[in-house]
């Protein structure tokens, strides 16, 4: 089966690490998303993907480079300028005249793909989306459904205690061919506010799977952070990162690391290849990339630590990003979800607090 999976967008809330990498090439527990979300795929039998991208196209190209990963077939259809959603799908899946499956490049999940779409055929639907149940759904698209799963309306981000479910669009749809030919080719279409509403004029041909399965959007530094917890935290499998061995309970380790025996790891835990924790260094509840350094009496708790990064002696790095190749001088203080960009640093004993370095623009 064929799947487009959307990775067009520039991830703005994420910056400034998606300066320089796409969202879907972010490392979540030291493996980029999207070699995630191929596996997951791969495990449903999607044999084919079609990467509809925009923004920093070339990274994709760079990073696959045999145009192929965990046995699925890459093609790439780069947009001249932002399509929408539904335009970005229609445009990818040019040349293509059968079901597809579509999903956003930024959703860590567990969705039984084949429960989807053996759902979607029994229905006889033209397309069929994945619902998940969310605690507030104000700030997301609700779906509510009749009790055989058509779908009756689409209620867009609607104000707090007035949405008529929880159940909202989890971004993981079945499409049959005629659903893309009614949306205009070359022009910038949204599925969701556009595409999918116009469909329930014809009864029939739209439903929803509710599906309790885990799923996170991970466009948000607070979700991106919680995504590492979650893996680590055995969420979405086990082990949480490839080649991850477990040396004591919640604490996983790549390859050779260099801890010194005065240092603290408190579980949920993983340690890439090559990084170093000096004497009196706490990493607690962290996810630490290759390379790193951890320097004598510094704190890392429930943060991530990118490829290379350096928390300088008696620093601190707390509900935090540190970019690849980023450094916080000594006694450097960074908490609150604020994210350091690729090789910046930040300078003896600074205060950063729900920050961005560099600033945005």
């Amino acid at each position: 089966m064929k799947a487009i999976v959307l990775v067009g967008g520039e991830g703005t809330r994420l910056r400034p690490l998606t300066y320089s990498t796409p969202k879907p090439l972010l490392p979540i527990a030291n493996q980029p998303f999207l070699e995630r979300q191929l596996e997951w795929l791969a495990r449903y039998d999607v044999d084919e993907v079609i990467l509809a991208a925009g923004y920093l196209p070339d990274a994709f190209d760079e990073h696959f480079p045999e145009h192929e990963y965990a046995g699925v077939q890459l093609r790439y259809r780069v947009e001249s300028e932002p399509l929408g959603t539904a335009g970005a799908i229609r445009f990818a899946a040019e040349g293509i005249d059968e079901r597809i499956l579509v999903c956003n490049g930024d959703v860590l999940t567990t969705l039984d793909l084949h429960e989807l779409v053996a759902f979607h055929e029994k229905a006889g639907a033209d397309a069929t989306i994945a619902l998940t149940r969310v605690e507030e759904p104000s700030a997301f698209g609700v779906v509510p459904t009749r009790s055989d799963g058509e779908v009756m309306a689409f209620v867009e981000k609607p104000p707090r205690g007035k949405a008529p479910t929880n159940w909202i669009n989890a971004g993981t749809y079945v499409l049959e061919p005629s659903v893309l030919e009614s949306v205009p080719p070359r022009l910038q279409v949204s599925i969701e506010r556009t595409t999918f509403p116009k469909m329930l004029d014809h009864p029939g041909r739209m439903y929803a799977v509710k599906s309790d399965a885990y799923w996170l959007d991970i466009g948000t530094p607070g979700k991106y952070l919680e995504a590492h917890t979650d893996l680590l935290a055995g969420k979405v499998g086990s082990p949480p990162a490839p080649g991850a061995v477990e040396q004591a309970p919640g604490v996983w380790v790549q390859g050779e690391v260099d801890v010194h025996a005065d240092a603290q790891l408190s579980a949920p835990v993983l340690l890439g290849a090559g990084c170093v924790l000096d004497a009196g260094a706490v990493v607690r509840g962290s996810s630490i990339g290759p390379g790193v350094r951890i320097g004598a009496g510094a704190k890392v708790l429930r943060s991530v630590v990118l490829d290379r990064a350096v928390v300088g002696p008696d620093a601190q790095l707390v509900d935090s990003v540190l970019g690849p190749d980023a450094r916080i001088e000594p006694g450097g203080v960074v908490t609150n979800e604020t994210v350091i960009g690729a090789g910046c640093v930040v300078t003896a004993g600074s205060l950063l607090s729900n920050a961005r370095v560099p600033a945005d623009g």
